[in-house]
């Protein structure tokens, strides 16, 4: 059901979202066009969710942008992200599109399936930026057809978390978590857990987000290139993330949450040890004010057996996308001149909001730089931005939520002792019947 709805939301967000320009009033005299001619639009809308973060970046934008264009009006609004898919799966039922956005953000593990199933809602946006100046891995979720949709943000490139604390306790330092493997991680967890009682890091078992950092660490995604075809029975990069995970738990060194406020809350008690995560957990771990000093940031631990795997991921991230409506051109210069080019907001993205974009001129800025007090003096924004260059570049296809709904399920089923190879057999014949 999980998925049928991801699907349906997914399909409603592209469909909805197409109609901004009958009556969101986004135009006045010589504003919109529809066939693309004429002046500048009056007034653009904006959809996005997380008012601390993608909300924040796109006022600073809206900022930036009216210096030089002052006659537009760029109007921000904040939803939920399934309060924005709720919105628009309304509309594109009532046949209707009224008070729908010019721009939308789209989490890049669902981009695919909205621009394959709806390719005509979007405006290109090839020419409004310069693909090359952005990291390699975001490009593919965000173009189709040799064309480029989305305007790459944010990334989620992941970095290891560790207490520093709690490492010398067990006779390691922070230097000891460099350049490790997963199977190294886990008997330096055994130890930390022997000599601390902290567990080394929490899990969510109904998420499998560790599941896609171990699988893209190897260049490999739960499809095939065609980012349609399941592709789970003889991945040997899954399989072994799979059976990653697996030791975790039978070293009984992971802490188990069942949402967001619980997985912070593991960390800002001082409970566990280590978070393999997104640096948007940044200001997650940095609320805890006493722990300053206490945490450092190291690279990600790699798959054991698999020559493939790098010490660089991703773990969700999300794009800029310009509905095909009135406005779009007004839309596409926007998002051109602020998140498309600007090295200056990107660093004040950096230093007010802790957001590490992926366009690359930006990494040579001063806020790139810095050094934070927090970590120690580590430059953590610059690692960040390193293992960004090396994330590869997976396609992450129209299914990712769908397949992990089944996987959810399987996961369960090897923890409770069934084989590994028939939990991915059964899991590939699962999406084959469920994912057209």
């Amino acid at each position: 059901m999980k998925k049928m709805l991801g699907l349906l939301l997914a399909c409603s967000l592209v469909l909805g979202a197409c109609g901004t320009n009958n009556n969101a009033d986004t135009g006045t005299e010589g504003g919109n066009n529809a066939g693309g001619e004429g002046g500048k639009a009056s007034k653009i809308t904006i959809w996005a969710w997380d008012p601390n973060f993608n909300i924040k970046a796109m006022n600073i934008a809206k900022e930036v942008y009216a210096t030089e264009n002052p006659d537009v009006e760029v109007e921000v609004i904040e939803n939920a992200q399934a309060d924005i898919i709720q919105k628009l799966n309304t509309g594109l039922s009532s046949g209707t599109t009224k008070g729908l956005p010019n721009i939308v953000l789209i989490e890049d593990y669902r981009a695919q399936s909205f621009l394959q199933a709806y390719p005509d809602m979007f405006h290109p946006l090839t020419g409004s930026f310069k693909p090359e100046e952005f990291a390699e891995y975001k490009l593919g979720p965000t173009s189709s057809n040799g064309q480029n949709y989305g305007l790459p943000f944010d990334s989620g490139v992941t970095g290891l978390y560790v207490r520093t604390d709690y490492l010398e306790q067990a006779g390691y330092t922070a230097q000891d978590m460099q350049d490790i493997t997963w199977d190294q991680y886990i008997e330096i967890g055994k130890a930390v857990k022997e000599k601390t009682g902290k567990d080394m890091l929490s899990l969510d078992p109904n998420d499998l987000g560790i599941i896609r950092v171990m699988a893209q660490s190897a260049g490999s995604w739960y499809l095939k290139e065609d980012g349609k075809t399941a592709d789970l029975a003889g991945n040997a990069a899954v399989k072994e993330a799979f059976e990653t995970y697996k030791k975790m738990m039978d070293a009984n060194i992971v802490k188990i949450h069942s949402d967001w406020s619980q997985f912070v809350a593991n960390y800002n008690s001082g409970a566990a040890a280590s978070v393999p995560t997104g640096n948007w957990f940044t200001p997650s771990i940095t609320a805890a004010a006493d722990q300053a000093g206490k945490w450092a940031i190291v690279p990600l631990p790699k798959l054991t057996n698999n020559s493939a795997s790098v010490h660089a991921s991703n773990l969700g991230g999300s794009s800029w996308y310009v509905l095909n409506v009135d406005g779009k051109e007004t839309a596409a210069d926007f998002l051109g001149k602020t998140f498309g080019s600007n090295v200056d907001m990107y660093q004040k993205l950096v230093t007010d909001i802790g957001a590490i974009g992926t366009y690359k001129p930006a990494s040579e800025g001063e806020a790139y730089k810095a050094a934070n007090e927090f970590f120690g003096g580590q430059n953590i924004v610059q690692d960040f931005a390193k293992w960004t260059a090396e994330i590869p570049n997976v396609n992450y296809g129209m299914h990712t939520y769908a397949i992990e709904d089944i996987l959810v399920v399987e996961m369960q089923n090897y923890l409770n002792g069934k084989d590994i190879d028939a939990v991915l057999a059964d899991a590939q014949k699962q999406a084959d019947s469920q994912i057209k």
